[in-house]
């Protein structure tokens, strides 16, 4: 990481089947090898299911919740202090927060058992939407880690 300037921001376009820019990133994160046309059909079939199981058919105001399910709102950072690293619980900041949702789902959507990741990652973002599932987990473990670590928290800086 430099320590001249901050990275800047890339602009990221809205995708070009719900105009969303949560689900442009969440295509950005699926996608392998650039092969984007192949991780939208991922995501877009998995939309797809999700519509099945909404309440009004509303398939993006689902994903959207569940994405929102697994963001956290606490992460520990290790600070270096005197020669030993504590780990200081801080707040995730709103980018970061969807970013870190977006990744847990799409990993534990590829360690799923599931045929197709299609499948995969619609059960995830089910499970998401039932406050179960391994993203759902490591949210959970992240704010046990930082409430564990509360006493640390004059660390922060």
């Amino acid at each position: 990481m430099s320590r001249r300037k901050a990275a800047t921001k890339r602009e990221i376009l809205p995708d070009s089947k719900y105009n969303n820019l949560v689900v442009a990133k969440c295509i950005n994160v699926v996608m392998h090898d650039g092969k984007k046309e192949v991780a939208e059909s991922i995501v877009y079939g998995a939309l797809e299911r999700l519509k099945k199981i909404a309440k009004d058919g509303n398939e993006l105001a689902c994903f959207l919740e569940a994405v929102d399910a697994v963001k956290p709102s606490v992460e520990v950072k290790g600070r270096r202090v005197g020669g030993a690293t504590y780990q200081v619980p801080v707040e995730v900041r709103a980018d970061r927060q969807q970013t870190l949702s977006l990744r847990w789902i799409i990993n534990a959507a590829r360690k799923r058992g599931e045929r197709s990741m299609e499948e995969r990652l619609f059960a995830e973002l089910r499970d998401a939407l039932n406050g179960t599932g391994a993203a759902y987990k490591k949210k959970i473990d992240t704010h046990k880690m930082a409430e564990a670590n509360k006493a640390f928290a004059h660390f922060r800086w």
